[in-house]
């Protein structure tokens, strides 16, 4: 058993010191055995509980949650502590300098009269910082692990920097249209890989269009999931009651109480 001091309150300190406990000697083999690979998983499912937390408004669940993603970044940065690579003193030296830099209107003498021109600095010394002497490769810098719909609208948001970008809502929302025109065609020649690319098309450009409109395509598309099992729900239940089987019904019959399910929902 390794032996530890109980407290009533504990710190980063503390938290630090456990993690070295439970993956040095006598300690667990299962966090032994972990690497940044094998937990990778984890780090992206807590920041997703995070996330709920924040949606449900839920202040004692954030705090739990936001332990759990502290505990990620502590343990991955004692792996690489056990490596002589980095540890988590200089995790918070880096992000503390880099906080600084980036806001010379704080920290320097640096006016700014605006969030844009907060953004504008911010944007400039983050590509001299990153040595990105093109907005191409601040394209390429957007992470590829990013769920789609967010990376392509950080994407477009950069390349809008740059000048690249629709000059009103209007035309954002008319290359949608564009594009499912091409779409059709494609379905039209049977070409399998020109309806994955166009389907895409045809994706990226409702992004674009959410983003004119000041919509987030993630919260946005997460929204409509949940109003389809929303409705889905009242449908089955719907159906059930009338003791049928949806598996037994057709698609025109099905319609039918969908949209009963949508009237009941809309009138509540």
């Amino acid at each position: 058993m390794v032996e530890y001091q109980q407290k009533e309150k504990y710190n980063i300190n503390d938290l630090i010191e456990i993690v070295r406990l439970l993956r040095g000697e006598g300690g667990c083999p299962w966090d032994m055995e972990q690497t940044h690979k094998s937990i990778k998983n984890d780090f992206i499912e807590e920041t997703y509980e995070v996330i709920e937390a924040i949606d449900l408004e839920d202040s004692d669940l954030l705090r739990e949650e936001l332990g759990d993603v502290l505990l990620q970044v502590v343990f991955h940065s004692r792996i690489e502590q056990e490596k002589n690579s980095f540890n988590f003193d200089d995790i918070c030296d880096g992000i503390c300098k880099k906080l600084i830099v980036r806001h010379p209107h704080v920290f320097g003498e640096v006016t700014v009269n605006s969030t844009g021109d907060v953004l504008k600095n911010w944007d400039a010394i983050k590509m001299q910082t990153k040595g990105q002497e093109t907005y191409t490769e601040t394209l390429e810098s957007v992470a590829k692990s990013l769920p789609a719909l967010m990376r392509a609208q950080k994407v477009g948001k950069r390349a809008m920097r740059a000048g690249m970008d629709f000059n009103n809502v209007e035309e954002a929302v008319s290359c949608i249209t564009a594009e499912k025109s091409e779409l059709d065609e494609a379905i039209a020649s049977g070409d399998t890989a020109n309806i994955e690319e166009e389907i895409g098309d045809l994706l990226f450009s409702c992004v674009n269009a959410s983003r004119h409109l000041g919509i987030d395509a993630e919260q946005a598309l997460t929204n409509a999931t949940e109003k389809f099992i929303k409705r889905f729900s009242v449908t089955e239940k719907l159906i059930c009651e009338e003791n049928r089987d949806m598996k037994t019904m057709s698609i025109e019959e099905l319609d039918t109480y969908w949209s009963k399910a949508k009237n009941i929902i809309n009138n509540k």
